[in-house]
């Protein structure tokens, strides 16, 4: 896959401006992401950016450096000099009129490197950053303490929640260890106190009461990683308390569709977390725009990832298919707009269990004798008669009506429907409509290869569609 090619292109889209805002109804279905850009060096890859034509851009911090001349002492004036010369990078403008822009910082352009909630010039930074941004004078956003912010884009069933975590503001000392001469630096250690934390308690609330506003597709900007946690420099599992806390909140508010973007690290990693959620829970890292190592390295230690870049200049570009079971497509590209690896993943598999997670249909009271799916899983090998609201249908040949969205789901129930019995009521074509329809079915209990309920339809007689 590859978006498009940057060139010719850039006159018409600069003419179109910005697609998308928060209030728009507009459905989102390409949105591209990065970090880490210095603006005293050409940015080529903001030319790629524009001409794949996301219809929003997220900017996940280091959206420039103020620090990088150790001669200068970082100042508020020095952090307005250096977001003054990044507004007017010329691909940067090209960029800017292409698409709206979402951001959040990272700690170069908070203005210290690893700083947190330490740094003196924190509120000074702040309204730089607010200021770039162009946030309106009269924003709430300009009030309160850090750059947290999150918006929901698009219609009901089409909706993109996005929300813009700040690691920076509030975020508690970071403990180091002694320089280990292998890895050339001094790891950082993971911070076990009891109240250190990354995003402090205002924020903490104020991301559990996003997390239970409706949207079918969540991008949870981290400007460091989430997952990946074996290399030396800072990420989420330096703080593991809160990382465990994070885990915690997306399961307790039943937050489904969750995505996690982040930077920081000069390359590209997709890293998958099978278990912590309850769904396959990705951090898709991008960074940076021009910070990126340009000759090869080996790729750092990390046994969650499912594909990676570990050098060269990336950007990170999403698209949404929202016609039937909607699916994500990711990609990681380079400066050309060339996809250099990614995912695919359908919604339905991003799916929560939490108490606040939406339940699906019940359907009538089974009567007595009739089981519900999670009292016949428990009966493999035995005879029994079952009912449940069919969630979704699958297979090619045999056919499997699925008491779960996501039929990988560890509760998911399956009547399968061989291809033998597919005639008469049982017919291929009505099977298919029977999405939302309540069916009783009799039959013997087994267990799949992944752990799950299934039981096979031997005739007709045995299986019914159940009248409301």
């Amino acid at each position: 896959m590859r978006p498009v090619r940057a060139g010719l292109l850039f006159a018409l889209i600069v003419a179109l401006g910005p697609a998308a805002r928060a209030d728009d109804p507009k459905v989102l279905t390409r949105i591209a992401f990065g970090s880490c850009v210095d603006q005293d060096k050409p940015v080529p890859i903001f030319g790629a950016i524009a001409a794949a034509k996301p219809d929003l851009l997220l900017l996940l911090g280091d959206n420039m450096y103020a620090d990088l001349d150790r001669k200068v002492k970082v100042t508020p004036e020095v952090i307005r000099e250096k977001y003054a010369q990044m507004a007017k990078v010329p691909g940067f403008v090209k960029l800017k009129a292409t698409c709206p822009m979402l951001g959040t910082w990272d700690d170069h352009d908070y203005g210290k490197n690893d700083a947190g909630a330490e740094w003196e010039h924190k509120d000074a930074a702040q309204k730089e950053f607010h200021d770039f941004f162009e946030t309106p004078a009269d924003s709430p956003r300009r009030a309160q303490k850090g750059v947290y912010h999150a918006e929901i884009y698009g219609p009901p069933g089409k909706r993109v929640q996005v929300i813009m975590l700040d690691t920076r503001y509030f975020r508690s000392p970071l403990k180091k260890g002694p320089f280990d001469a292998k890895l050339r630096t001094a790891p950082y250690l993971p911070n076990t106190d009891a109240d250190a934390t990354l995003l402090g308690t205002e924020q903490w609330k104020w991301l559990e009461t996003q997390l239970k506003k409706p949207a079918e597709l969540r991008l949870l900007v981290s400007s460091i990683q989430v997952i990946s946690d074996e290399h030396p420099f800072e990420k989420w599992a330096t703080f593991p308390k809160e990382r465990e806390k994070l885990y915690a909140l997306l399961k307790s508010a039943g937050a489904s569709g969750v995505m996690i973007l982040s930077g920081d690290r000069h390359l590209a990693d997709i890293s998958v977390d099978p278990i912590a959620i309850g769904y396959p829970l990705y951090d898709v890292t991008s960074s940076g725009f021009n910070q990126s190592s340009k000759n090869w390295r080996a790729p750092e230690l990390n046994s969650k990832r499912v594909g990676g870049m570990p050098h060269g200049d990336n950007f990170g570009f999403i698209t949404i298919d929202w016609t039937d079971n909607p699916r994500v497509s990711v990609q990681i590209c380079d400066e050309d707009g060339d996809t250099t690896c990614g995912f695919k993943v359908r919604l339905a598999t991003l799916k929560g269990t939490g108490t606040a997670a939406t339940t699906a249909p019940v359907g009538p009271k089974p009567p007595e004798g009739v089981l519900t799916p999670a009292e016949a899983a428990k009966k493999a090998g035995e005879t029994v008669k079952v009912q449940f609201v069919v969630q979704s249908i699958g297979g090619k040949a045999n056919l499997y009506l699925n008491s779960d969205k996501d039929f990988r789901a560890k509760d998911n129930f399956a009547v399968v429907v061989p291809v033998k019995v597919q005639k008469g009521a049982l017919a291929k074509g009505d099977i298919e409509k029977l999405v939302g329809a309540t069916i009783r079915v009799t039959g013997k209990v087994e267990t799949n290869k992944q752990g799950s309920a299934t039981l096979e339809v031997a005739d007709e007689k045995a299986f019914e569609v159940v009248k409301e």
